[in-house]
């Protein structure tokens, strides 16, 4: 059994998709033990709660230093004995010592087809503002082993979604979301936790 710790800041919609295909088993053989935010308020906590897993809330904002959080953080996470960690939308860098700790054992989602459209700068609606203004034809989302640099690890999926007229950053975001996040961040799971995809 994979133990897995997912890491959010927000509303939780790839943690639900996590979720929902545990439910459906069409993601085996891993046991959620933790969803740890940065954000008390973030729904995320909730989706958490109502799925009966243990959730931490731990922020920055509440040390004194970055370095005084990242000390408390890694505590936190070495807590729960994690085969493998998960970013789903967390939006605070990971300390080097931790991505040291877990080398291999941390992915992310990010919303765009590594290379392009990440690194420094790029996250949220802005990857999709970037998309729209450099006039791409295909996006998508990837799935990639998180190192010491900003979306530089190396890539475990990609999923290409096409980007239609008239689209805008927050349709985009969805669509990519929907089509291929959804999809492929569950499919990395099931590859790490069994050797293979399951569809």
């Amino acid at each position: 059994m994979l133990r897995v710790g997912i890491l959010v800041s927000g509303g939780g919609t790839n943690l639900q998709a996590i979720l929902d295909r545990m439910d459906d088993g069409h993601l085996t053989n891993v046991s959620v033990e933790v969803v740890i935010s940065n954000n008390r308020n973030a729904y995320a906590l909730e989706r958490a709660r109502n799925h009966g897993i243990r959730d931490v809330a731990i922020s920055p904002k509440e040390f004194e230093t970055r370095e005084a959080f990242n000390e408390a953080f890694l505590a936190k996470v070495d807590e729960y004995k994690l085969d493998l960690i998960v970013l789903a939308g967390f939006l605070v860098t990971i300390p080097e010592a931790m991505t040291r700790k877990y080398k291999n054992r941390i992915i992310n989602i990010h919303p765009s087809l590594i290379p392009s459209f990440c690194g420094v700068g790029y996250y949220g609606l802005k990857v999709h503002e970037a998309a729209l203004k450099r006039g791409v034809k295909v996006t998508g989302a990837t799935v990639h082993y998180v190192d010491e640099g900003v979306d530089s690890g190396p890539i475990l999926l990609q999923k290409a979604v096409e980007v239609k007229d008239g689209d805008t950053p927050e349709i985009l975001q969805r669509r990519v979301m929907e089509e291929a996040e959804w999809v492929i961040l569950p499919q990395a799971i099931q590859l790490i936790a069994n050797g293979q995809p399951n569809n």
